[in-house]
């Protein structure tokens, strides 16, 4: 019965080894996916502003040819 416990206990020390890898592996993936979507999120920012600009140089353009 002694040998089936010191089994059952590596066993169990492997199965914390793998846990405790695959959360390192998870933490550096979340560390990457949250880099990623605050340049996304700042891509976003740049881009809406340049729509922004071209629709209020197309309002002025419009505003311009009315005027005429």
């Amino acid at each position: 019965m002694g040998d089936g416990i010191v089994e059952r206990m590596t066993e169990l020390e492997e199965a914390v080894r793998r846990a405790v890898d695959a959360l390192t592996r998870l933490r550096e993936q979340n560390s990457g996916l949250r880099r990623e979507v605050r340049r996304l999120t700042d891509e976003r920012k740049h881009v809406l502003g340049q729509v922004d600009g071209l629709l209020k140089d197309i309002a002025k353009l419009e505003l311009d040819r009315v005027q005429e």
